[in-house]
């Protein structure tokens, strides 16, 4: 019989890993090119309105050159519109 426990158990517990750099990057007023990330999230935190697109991760992107512009839908998610210059 062993004496000892297996090595690998140690190495799985997953400890300290990295953060994954979530959040906004970039903010109200700001403006902001086509195809650039406005948010990184994990679920629908933020939603998508105008020339907004999410991607299957529900990263928030930019569909059109413009400037930033956050609204509350609800007491505790936040809508993304981006508009357009003129």
């Amino acid at each position: 019989m062993a004496h000892k426990k297996a090595g690998g158990s140690k190495a799985r517990q997953g400890g300290n890993v990295p953060g994954k750099r979530m959040g906004v990057k970039v903010f109200g007023g700001s403006f902001i090119k086509p195809g650039q990330i406005i948010v990184r999230q994990r679920g629908r935190i933020f939603v998508a309105g105008e020339n907004v697109r999410m991607g299957k991760d529900f990263t928030l992107w930019s569909k059109i050159m413009g400037t930033v512009s956050f609204a509350w839908l609800t007491k505790d998610k936040k809508k993304i519109n981006v508009l357009p210059l003129e």
